[in-house]
């Protein structure tokens, strides 16, 4: 039988509102706190409500301290609703509802369609996750579909060659050259500016030639970025693959 669960909602000062989830299956008191979700503190059957709430306050100032940077990455973060304009290379997103009571993704046509219940607030997490997994396999198709070919006349314009090509949705690299020169590049390559995205695979290519970042690499990718290769990797550290 699944575990049981039950919620109450209490609010303190200088934190808010936090839910304290009771779950038969949990061992310990723990606090999660995740983007757009707020306080949620897991709570044994055998710890009252009372407890997990002294847990809590001796627990403030670590909370605070997460809340404040959570602030500063969901104020970074897309929150799409139905006026949010967003188009990838081939797909434009399109949000609304539905009579069903299921979130619905449809890519087709041009069209990122999202479809979610009459009663549901767009800004949902629930809602925000289907969301962003329609739009990353949108950039998944796209992926495969610009950058080999894009990869490879970048390789021959420049004489150099690789093995295999991936892809992955990585939160913090934009790609990777293996020893082998095989060649794994970050889906998110396709939410950058084209000079970006240019650089990131020229940055790879470099490294089938040099499996370092001392000088006789950033010489090399200087010459043929056209002498840019600072000033690129300085405009991409605006950029996160993670946060968008």
């Amino acid at each position: 039988m699944p575990a049981k669960e039950s919620v109450k909602i209490i609010e303190f000062s200088e934190i808010g509102k936090v839910s304290f989830i009771r779950k038969d299956s949990s061992r310990s008191l723990r606090i999660t706190i995740r983007p757009f979700s707020g306080v949620r503190v897991t709570v044994p059957r055998f710890v009252t409500f009372e407890s997990a709430g002294r847990f809590v306050e001796n627990k403030k100032e670590w909370i605070k301290g997460h809340q404040a940077r959570m602030d500063r990455y969901e104020n970074r973060v897309t929150v799409f609703d139905e006026q949010t304009p967003f188009h990838t290379r081939d797909y434009t997103l399109e949000i609304g509802r539905h009579a069903k009571s299921t979130i619905q993704a449809i890519l087709k046509n041009g069209l990122i369609r999202i479809n979610y219940p009459q009663y549901a607030d767009v800004k949902d997490p629930r809602v925000q996750t289907v969301i962003r997994r329609a739009i990353l396999h949108a950039w998944r198709i796209e992926a495969n579909k610009y950058l080999p070919v894009w990869l490879d006349k970048l390789a021959k314009q420049h004489r150099l060659s690789y093995g295999r090509i991936t892809f992955r949705k990585n939160k913090t690299r934009w790609g990777s050259c293996s020893r082998g020169n095989n060649i794994s590049l970050n889906i998110h390559l396709m939410r950058l500016p084209e000079h970006l995205c240019e650089y990131i695979l020229l940055h790879e290519l470099c490294h089938t030639m040099h499996k370092h970042h001392q000088q006789s690499f950033w010489l090399y990718l200087d010459r043929i970025t056209g002498g840019r290769s600072k000033m690129l990797d300085r405009e991409l550290n605006r950029y996160s693959p993670e946060i968008w």
